[in-house]
């Protein structure tokens, strides 16, 4: 979420000298004590296969669990959409590994498929049931491998998810930070230097053409995104998806349970011509929601549409 903001960092504090990397250091350790001291965990922690994952729960009925996208945290979710359904189901939002307050799983963390294992085991020890499974932007590919996996699911719910292989590469900053030693620059000075300002601008162009609603940047702790373990873990994940979504694709159509996908005609960080509308034509029993000019965040702007999809995902798998 946060990194788009990395390359005008790089432009303005890529001094080399010894001393502004050691103030860069320094800087980036007071913020990360101080974001952590702000926003500590809102949940539960449960250890999974050696780490921690980190699971808020909320209401009463049938599972449903929420999984966030690149760079996000728990607090995406219980900012609002939570609140929202907490009175007709039991809520669970993840931390994706190595984002929010659970633990990095390392390289084995990249694939998709190995973050729907962790989590999937993550709800079983909560007592998690053929749940609903949403995932948003990157979490739609998590919420695809968990049905790939056999996890349970009752049915999934995609939320502007990346969910099929797209054209082309990413973004410059993506492009950066695929190479280590420029990670190793940009990582550090992001975490140290970027603005609210930046972050403000960031936020923008992930919910555009939409607003930003009141008070969500307080609450969803930008300030834990930009800690450099979060930074490197995000852009990991991030420039390996493709090959992941490549290979997942092709077992989609075997997938029997039922879809609801749910996305935005103007979303321009995950078009829904490349990946909503497609993935409706190759799974046996999807129903597609397409939003009229709403960009990537939906359950923030349109959430009567999201939830519309979550209440019919509950009749069709029969919960």
């Amino acid at each position: 979420m946060i990194l788009p903001a990395l390359a005008a960092s790089l432009g303005v504090f890529c001094l080399g000298a010894g001393g502004a990397a050691l103030a860069t250091t320094r800087r980036a350790a007071r913020r990360e004590a101080a974001a952590e001291a702000a926003f500590p965990a809102e949940g539960r922690l449960v250890r999974v296969a050696g780490l921690t994952i980190h699971a808020v729960v909320a209401g009463r009925g049938p599972d449903l669990v929420l999984i966030h996208g690149a760079n996000g945290c728990t607090r995406d979710f219980t900012f609002a959409l939570m609140g929202l359904l907490r009175d007709r189901y039991r809520v669970v939002a993840l931390d994706r590994p190595g984002l929010g307050w659970s633990q990095n799983a390392g390289a084995a963390g990249v694939s998709p498929l190995a973050q729907a294992d962790i989590l999937g085991r993550a709800c079983r020890q909560i007592g998690v049931t053929r749940p609903i499974v949403l995932g948003q932007s990157y979490g739609g590919s998590v919420a695809m491998a968990w049905a790939l996996r056999d996890q349970g699911a009752a049915a999934l719910v995609i939320v502007a998810g990346a969910t099929m292989p797209w054209p082309g590469g990413l973004g410059l900053t993506y492009r950066l930070t695929a190479h280590p030693l420029a990670a190793a620059t940009l990582v550090p000075l992001a975490s140290a230097w970027i603005t609210e300002a930046q972050v403000a601008r960031t936020l923008s162009a992930i919910f555009a053409p939409d607003p930003v609603p009141p008070g969500y940047a307080d609450h969803v702790a930008t300030a834990l995104a930009l800690r450099r373990g979060s930074l490197k873990v995000n852009a990991r994940q991030v420039n390996g998806l493709r090959p992941h979504v490549v290979a997942m694709a092709q077992d989609y159509p075997r997938l029997m349970l039922p879809v609801e996908i749910v996305h935005g005609t103007a979303d321009g960080i995950v078009p829904a011509q490349v990946h909503a509308l497609p993935l409706s034509q190759c799974l046996p029993d999807a129903r597609l929601t397409l939003i009229d000019g709403a960009g990537h965040m939906p359950h923030h702007t349109h959430p009567e549409a999201v939830i519309a999809a979550i209440d019919r995902a509950r009749l069709r798998a029969g919960l």
